[in-house]
């Protein structure tokens, strides 16, 4: 691990762990993206506007419309994006955003044949999900739970709890390495073509693949932590889930195998298995074929649900008064240090996008659901969707996750660092700002500015601020740049990139030039729109010869020329 990642890790823990504002360069203030919170919230979920919590409503608007347009025609793609959508955005406690669009039933078969209009069925906020893998996070937590109770610990061999579970040459395999996805195990396994009363047999004969160790994302890892759950509480685990997690939480529309008569999306036509339009049943077929209840799939759940376990996860374990965790617990499963969480997810840039950061967790679910937690600004976004229905093949809906929760990080503030403006490079494009040109100078130029970047992962190449110069119209280079902060990079670097630091750099670099030269400076921000950031701010330029300031960007505005950037007051 390098000395950024380090950095970042370390600002990360402290979001977590309570330790000094000091030590993290700031302390959490409502609104902001970069005032990072170094403790636990303590928060009840309660209805308000954006601008209550200190949030811009526009970027929230904005990803509210493009969600709402992705249940109709897309264009690029074939099919809508999905069927109907509920997105829910909280921030410091207080739901910000709400919406429900398009149609939790919509389609009569596989092909997409419409349904008449009578027969098709809103979407509601209190429309149910089938979460899919959402479920893992209420079997970690069931997890944690008994390790709390000493029931087991972490780097309990699994079969000293299932004995079964030691067929295979898996009696090393950990407690651990299930709920990180280091186990080994293959990722899928086809339950549903085998006679009923070998299917918890067979996951448990399951052989490795590979020794303990690499990861492979596996939803037999999961099934067995279910099994383990009921193996060392004596209870089923649809009954644990709801007497120990979701009963204590008040989430009374979330459980297994809902009462049919319930508001319920639809999820895909199935015919192999033969099951017809499913709804109110589990998508997952071998969930399914474990009779609804199983530890990587089967709870349904709403957007407002969602939202309340996690702020308790966000509360450090504990909402309303009723603790399902201790604060313990809460740091060992979203731990920035470790390589993966306990159940959760860590820093998936693929979703959670500007909200990333190495603290921040959540988890998505193949039907078309997305949780992202960010502690450091105490903010949850939820994005329900049937995106399978009517047929897993008609794509994907990581735009939209992607979208939700980019809304969220823009529209959290990062005021300047000086002023009442910074230039503001939107990841969504290439953007240059470009100086007048300064002299004649009388020599090498000392530039500096502050930085703000939120990009992507410093030393993956990707998404670089560069600073380039040119004398007298020649071609640019690049200048070499140190930068001085919370999470900067060591050294000299051409560019720079990175997350999850939440802070101003100042960045200095020495531009070389001859007596007379005339200069250009340009900053120049080169995503390539794969997985964002929040983006890039710069400010408080200043370049300087040994005789004379030739450009000093808070008095002479104009003097920079933008084309992609835009001035910002946050």
């Amino acid at each position: 691990m390098g000395r950024t990642m380090l950095v970042l890790a370390a600002v990360s823990v402290a979001a977590l762990t309570g330790t000094s504002a000091a030590a993290s360069g700031s302390g959490f203030e409502q609104g902001r993206f970069d005032r990072p919170a170094v403790e636990f919230a303590d928060a009840e979920l309660r209805g308000g506007l954006p601008t209550d919590v200190g949030l811009a409503p526009e970027p929230i608007a904005a990803a509210a419309e493009r969600i709402a347009r992705w249940t109709g025609s897309v264009p690029g793609r074939e099919h809508p994006m999905y069927a109907g959508a509920v997105s829910l955005l909280a921030h410091d406690g207080v739901v910000v955003h709400r919406r429900a669009v398009g149609h939790a039933l919509r389609y009569a078969d596989g092909a997409g044949t419409e349904l008449p209009p009578g027969q098709q069925v809103p979407m509601t906020p209190e429309t149910r999900f089938d979460i899919a893998s959402i479920t893992k996070l209420f079997t970690s937590i069931a997890v944690l739970q008994q390790v709390e109770a000493g029931a087991v610990r972490l780097d309990d061999p699994v079969a000293a709890h299932l004995p079964a579970f030691a067929a295979g040459g898996k009696g090393d395999i950990t407690v651990r390495h299930l709920l990180t996805h280091t186990s080994g195990l293959p990722a899928t396994v086809q339950l549903w073509e085998l006679p009923p009363e070998r299917r918890i047999p067979a996951v448990l004969e399951l052989a490795p693949e590979r020794p303990p160790g690499g990861y492979t994302y596996s939803d037999p890892n999961m099934i067995v932590l279910g099994l383990l759950v009921e193996r060392t509480s004596g209870t089923p685990l649809d009954r644990y889930v709801a007497e120990r997690i979701t009963g204590p939480l008040g989430m009374t529309a979330t459980g297994y195998n809902p009462d049919p008569s319930l508001p319920i999306a639809a999820t895909e036509f199935q015919s192999d298995p033969p099951r017809g339009m499913v709804r109110g049943e589990v998508h997952d077929e071998n969930a399914w074929s474990l009779g609804g209840v199983a530890g990587h799939a089967g709870l349904f759940s709403t957007a407002d649900d969602l939202a309340v376990l996690g702020q308790a996860i966000l509360n450090g374990g504990e909402y309303g008064g009723q603790r399902i965790l201790s604060e313990r617990a809460v740091r060992s499963m979203l731990d920035p240090g470790a390589a993966h969480g306990l159940g959760f997810e860590l820093d998936q840039r693929w979703y959670m996008a500007g909200l990333s950061a190495p603290g921040t967790a959540g988890h998505t679910g193949y039907t078309g659901t997305s949780l992202v937690l960010d502690p450091a600004s105490r903010s949850i976004a939820v994005l329900l969707t049937n995106r399978v229905h009517p047929s897993r093949e008609w794509g994907s809906n990581n735009p939209a996750r992607q979208e939700l929760a980019q809304a969220l990080a823009r529209a959290l503030a990062v005021p300047p660092s000086k002023g009442s403006a910074s230039w503001f490079a939107d990841p969504a494009r290439a953007a240059t700002l470009t100086t007048d040109p300064l002299g004649p100078v009388a020599g090498p130029l000392r530039v500096s500015f502050d930085a703000f970047v939120d990009s992507q992962r410093d030393g993956d190449g990707t998404d670089p601020l560069v600073l380039e110069h040119s004398a007298n119209g020649g071609p640019w280079r690049a200048a070499a740049l140190r930068a001085d902060g919370p999470g900067a990079p060591g050294g000299e670097s051409t560019s720079l990139a990175g997350a999850g630091h939440r802070a101003w750099w100042r960045v200095h670099a020495t531009v070389p030039a001859r007596p007379g030269d005339q200069i250009r400076l340009r900053w120049r921000y080169a995503p390539d729109g794969r997985y964002v950031g929040r983006g890039v701010h710069v400010d408080r330029v200043l370049a300087q010869d040994r005789d004379a300031t030739r450009l000093d960007g808070e008095r002479e505005h104009a003097a920079l020329h933008p084309d992609g950037w835009t001035s910002v007051p946050r």
